[in-house]
């Protein structure tokens, strides 16, 4: 409020100042004449001018942070990110009723929707609900937008518990052209009923849920869950083996144990894929790429228009490339001139947002199964990134935007401690897009080379030492240990 205040002194200081100003230069027209009084008026009424825009353009972006950022403002913050998106998608975004809560906007920082609506649930229970949604196969608004076509697009969305993301996410796909077209799978590892309440509301695409049956939630206090018996990740191998806990000789390279909420990011990646490509009766005939995000990726409106447009290009300029990359984690991005897109080696940490890929790269996958089951990291991405290394006799290629489609708006997670109020990285990813929108959906792409690296031998993370995610992982894609 001070700041605020402070800002409204000096601007009305500065209105003075021209005010003065003002009554100078009219004595002054009266001493030296018509013509260089216009000139000096002029000069002064453009510098006053673009002093004024720019002022008042700071204080509005500062006032929209400032709102979008304060946890004591949250109703004002749900208001300013209502304003940004169109009415008929708000109800995606607005929590339904629940026992005696109110009706309300659910944003990153509005923490009251992270009560499970599942707590009642015991796990028998969740696993013998997945277990009949995984044999359905239910695939939603089918009789509105009929059967998946071969040039469709199939978009698979990995979901864990982060429904205030979610919410953002599908918000920005049903701004998207061409997404009646399209089939959304989302790929849970959390079974919650408000969650499956707000997938079952999308009524702007085909959509359908898997569920990971090997999760945390389905089986506590055992593996892959964490059990009692298990070693403490921190213990030596040698108290590990005084104790008898079950996993005593198998710590990762760096001498840790097992975490059960780290393996499972990459056992669900790895379930989903091979249940989509191998187990999926709506896909079966499918051979097109497929489109991996995440349930705190935001897409821009095009993202189809230049996923088709990539593939169009990409088989004259590289034939060779595996995977198109729609996202980046370039904190600038040139969205001005010409599209560009550009042929790369694969680099995890680099390409692995916005990902698709054909059933054709997928085998590639799994033929190095052993690879992937057994690289020690917890993470998929650099798992893959070894498979490239180690196991490929070429390693994969990329073809990447240089101005990403897909932006990753969540700032919590796996790999995150701290609080969470991101609505002001979802308005500036909204702002930018707004900013930009005329250089959207262009007629052709650019396309550059990136250098050419010499092969580097990653050591892995860790977190994956255990021979029973590496036969849990193997079992996946029905391969013996």
């Amino acid at each position: 409020m001070v700041d605020k205040l402070t800002e409204i002194v000096n601007f009305g200081m500065a209105i003075d100042v021209v005010r003065t100003l003002r009554q100078k230069i009219i004595a002054v027209c009266r001493k030296l004449g018509i013509g260089v009084c216009l000139r000096t008026v002029i000069l002064i009424f453009c510098l006053t001018f673009f002093w004024v825009q720019m002022h008042m353009s700071d204080v509005a972006d500062n006032e929209t942070i400032q709102i979008l950022a304060k946890p004591d403002g949250l109703l004002d913050a749900n208001d300013s990110m209502l304003q940004l998106v169109p009415q008929h998608l708000h109800k995606y975004l607005v929590a339904l009723p629940q026992r005696d809560r109110p009706h309300q906007a659910i944003l990153p920082g509005n923490a009251s929707e992270h009560i499970s609506t599942t707590a009642s649930l015991n796990a028998s229970e969740i696993r013998r609900l997945i277990d009949q949604q995984n044999s359905k196969q239910v695939v939603l608004n089918e009789d509105v937008y009929g059967p998946l076509q071969n040039d469709s697009l199939v978009i698979v969305i990995q979901v864990h518990t982060r429904i205030m993301y979610l919410r953002h996410t599908i918000v920005s796909l049903a701004r998207a052209r061409g997404i009646e077209n399209a089939l959304l799978i989302f790929s849970h590892d959390h079974y919650d009923e408000q969650i499956n309440e707000l997938i079952q509301m999308i009524d702007f695409c085909k959509t359908m849920q898997i569920f990971y049956p090997y999760s945390i939630q389905t089986h506590p206090g055992t593996f892959p869950g964490e059990s009692p018996e298990d070693c403490p990740r921190d213990i030596t191998k040698a108290e590990a083996i005084k104790r008898k806990c079950i996993n005593a000789m198998h710590p990762d390279q760096y001498g840790h144990y097992r975490e059960a909420k780290f393996t499972q990011t990459k056992h669900h990646w790895w379930w989903k894929a091979n249940r989509v490509f191998n187990e999926l009766d709506v896909v079966g005939n499918y051979s097109g790429p497929i489109l991996f995000l995440e349930d705190d990726h935001y897409v821009a409106e095009d993202f189809i228009y230049m996923l088709k447009l990539m593939e169009k290009s990409c088989s004259v300029a590289c034939p060779q490339c595996s995977m198109l990359s729609l996202g980046t984690y370039l904190k600038t991005y040139n969205f001005y001139g010409e599209a560009k897109a550009e042929i790369s080696q694969w680099i995890s940490s680099k390409h692995n947002m916005g990902m698709a890929y054909n059933r054709t790269v997928w085998k590639q996958f799994v033929d190095c199964a052993d690879t992937f089951c057994k690289y020690d990291d917890y993470n998929w991405d650099w798992s893959l990134q070894g498979v490239s290394n180690n196991c490929l006799s070429h390693e994969f290629k990329v073809f990447v935007l240089k101005a990403p489609r897909v932006f990753h708006i969540g700032e919590c997670g796996v790999h995150h401690k701290k609080s969470c109020f991101d609505m002001a990285l979802i308005a500036k990813v909204q702002k930018l897009l707004s900013s930009v929108y005329k250089y959207l959906f262009p007629e052709k792409l650019e396309v550059t080379y990136a250098p050419i690296k010499k092969k580097v031998l990653r050591k892995g993370n860790g977190g994956w030492g255990d021979v029973r995610d590496h036969e849990l992982c193997l079992r996946m894609v029905n391969r013996q240990f």
